[in-house]
């Protein structure tokens, strides 16, 4: 009996194997022959970008593609975000796939034919609008993603949730948006959504690479803000007051004595920047109050809550000394972005797959911060770097720098996210059969 069940088994594994080969060659087929329209996707994107929670016609755009491909399209989640859903043929998981779609207040300055003309209103101020940082790669790369998964619809053993995100930036003051509304809004249910992936074009990456972490990637993000109350007098007669900005520049120092002598750097790297100092209306004046605010990044939980409680203490007791009070509030933007150890390494040979071993490398964690993070609270996610650095530039030597208006993105780059996130898809749909 044993016998003769064998060869069935053996036929089946070859057969399943192969077949498994075929639908990622059918796949990466898929992915070359559309690379030119995912470029013009991005050019256009990147010619009509628009700032966090205000991603209208960016959406739109975005909601008139998927339905193009007949997927079920849902539209103003957590304000101008839109998901596609991709029901496979198969019975299988439901995978999450993640672009944010927002732009910032940057007035660009790079040559392209393509540059961004807007002009809008942020914070009171006449700004130009950009895509600087390299989401209009991700909105196009997942267009890509959406179009060759759904021509391969009778290969797939599972859904596939395309989520492109607003306000990865943050919101406007006042509001709310973001991944986390998203979650709260129910964005990985209806199906259940079991894993996440989520990649970041990098400037300073060579194209052609990708770059992973296990557990923590990117930091934590918090806001803070200090209020100093001091009392109001000459500026001749200093000692008939109790002087705020005086008071702000200890506490200033103060918290980087936080950094310097008390986070173990070791453990993993802490930043505490004061970005907002203000303070006073004339020069003879002493004025009676102060305000501070900056960030904090942090890539250790309990790192995080030692220097959130050295940050109050530390204000609490400068300002006492002084004579002066504070109020010291800290505000959680987005957590520590951490990659699912498990899932990681299970999905590492994605990755090779798709640039090559001598292509894919193990980088050191980063202080920027991600909301993306929200969903690996949720789920086991991952989320890696692709390269957008020109081949002629060493590693590192951006051509400009994200967030400023100089960035500039190789977009011979976005085939390695494409082919990335369908062999990601592909390949988790194959190991939880």
């Amino acid at each position: 009996m044993k016998l003769f069940v064998l060869p069935f088994i053996i036929l089946y594994c070859i057969t399943y194997s192969l077949y498994s080969q075929n639908a990622h060659q059918l796949a990466m087929q898929k992915a070359d022959a559309i690379e030119q329209k995912v470029i013009e996707w991005r050019r256009y994107f990147h010619e009509n970008p628009e700032l966090s929670n205000r991603e209208f016609k960016t959406a739109e755009k975005i909601a008139a593609h998927l339905k193009s491909l007949g997927l079920e399209v849902q539209t103003g989640i957590a304000h101008t975000g839109v998901v596609g859903i991709l029901k496979g043929a198969k019975k299988g998981p439901a995978i999450g796939l993640r672009a944010d779609i927002d732009a910032l207040p940057v007035t660009e300055r790079n040559d392209l034919h393509f540059k961004s003309e807007v002009v809008t209103e942020y914070n009171g101020q006449k700004t130009g609008v950009m895509h600087a940082c390299g989401h209009d790669t991700h909105i196009a790369i997942m267009m890509g993603v959406a179009e060759v998964l759904a021509g391969m619809k009778k290969e797939l053993s599972g859904t596939v949730k395309f989520i492109f995100q607003p306000a990865e930036e943050g919101v406007p003051p006042g509001e709310r948006g973001g991944a986390k509304m998203m979650v709260e809004e129910g964005v990985l249910k209806d199906p259940d959504v079991e894993t996440i992936f989520g990649l970041h074009i990098n400037a300073g990456t060579p194209v052609g690479h990708i770059k992973y972490k296990t557990e923590g990637i990117m930091a934590a993000s918090d806001r803070f803000t200090i209020k100093i109350h001091g009392k109001q007098a000459h500026g001749s007669t200093p000692w008939a007051s109790v002087d705020p900005i005086a008071v702000s520049a200890q506490i200033i120092n103060g918290l980087q004595y936080i950094i310097s002598r008390d986070a173990e750097l070791t453990k993993e790297a802490a930043v505490i920047t004061v970005g907002i100092m203000q303070s006073g209306v004339r020069f003879n004046i002493i004025p009676e109050e102060a305000h501070l605010e900056g960030t904090i990044r942090t890539l250790d939980k309990e790192m995080q809550k030692k220097i959130h409680d050295k940050i109050r203490l530390t204000a609490k007791n400068i300002a006492e000394i002084a004579g002066a009070t504070v109020e010291v509030e800290i505000q959680e933007n987005a957590p520590l972005t951490y990659n699912n150890i498990e899932l990681t390494n299970k999905m590492v040979p994605s990755l090779i797959k798709t640039a090559g071993a001598e292509n894919v490398h193990v980088m050191k964690a980063i202080t920027g911060a991600e909301d993306f993070s929200y969903f690996q609270n949720e789920i086991p996610g991952l989320y890696f770097f692709i390269g957008g650095q020109p081949a002629s530039k060493k590693e590192g030597q951006a051509l400009g720098g994200h967030h400023t208006p100089d960035f500039y993105i190789d977009e011979s780059g976005m085939i390695t996210g494409v082919k990335a996130f369908l062999n990601l898809t592909l390949d988790y749909m194959e190991i939880t059969k």
